[in-house]
């Protein structure tokens, strides 16, 4: 397919590497390397980050969720900022946007602003989720995607592709090369949330999941040797 624009979903745990919490910088800068090719191949990147390398909005049970979302929000500003750094080392031009008013630390989003900078090559981090409770980052990814006009969503997990089991548990789980978003939504098989998929389905965003563990993992799924899944919507 072609995609001259793309979406990049980072879980925040690809920000810690083996350290799985905190930050890699080993592991941030092989991520800045690949950005770095696709962006000097022509190709615009928006990217979303998690924020469970420090906090998930159910990390506390004891909270309201309200506030645990909020901190959650915050961890992924605080990942943007720290990646969007460490991009500008390897000669990529960032700038971090936010759903809400962070003083002069990001920028308030705005859609023109937005695609104006894309086709800058500047790599714009879309951090601080959607700005409300209760949704996931997987909802701001898919959002962002269909904001922008992105043409896919790249997520990057510790899993290789979408499964019809565990591989964990089970040696013998099947790995779909090709799949639909509608049957992530009929076997709500946990790829991305439930209201995400929906979202993607209804506003047909595909979607390539993939191992971002593998060497040039980002570079491959844009150069047709995509060795994920393709979820089509």
């Amino acid at each position: 397919m072609d995609t001259n624009r793309i979406l990049l979903k980072l879980s925040g745990e690809a920000l810690a590497g083996d350290k799985h919490h905190g930050f890699d910088e080993k592991t941030v800068l092989e991520v800045a390397n690949q950005v770095k090719k696709v962006v000097d191949a022509g190709k615009q990147v928006g990217i979303v980050i998690g924020g469970g390398n420090f906090w998930r909005g159910r990390t506390s049970e004891n909270m309201d969720r309200v506030k645990a979302d909020q901190i959650g929000m915050l961890a992924t500003v605080m990942n943007c900022i720290y990646a969007a750094d460490m991009f500008r080392t390897v000669g990529l031009k960032t700038r971090i946007m936010t759903p809400f008013i962070c003083a002069n630390v990001t920028e308030l989003f705005n859609k023109d602003t937005a695609l104006q900078a894309l086709e800058n090559s500047e790599v714009v981090f879309f951090a601080g989720g959607i700005g409300h409770p209760y949704f996931s980052t997987d909802m701001a990814t898919v959002l962002m995607a269909i904001e922008i006009n992105a043409d896919v969503i790249l997520s990057g997990k510790s899993i290789d592709g979408v499964y019809d089991s565990d591989p964990k548990v089970n040696p013998n789980a099947k790995k779909y090369d090709t799949m639909e978003m509608k049957d992530i939504v009929d076997q709500q098989l946990g790829v991305i949330d439930l209201a995400s998929a929906v979202l993607a389905m209804e506003n047909h965003m595909p979607m390539m999941l993939f191992g971002l563990n593998e060497e040039d993992a980002i570079v491959k799924a844009l150069t047709g040797k995509f060795r994920g899944t393709f979820i089509k919507a």
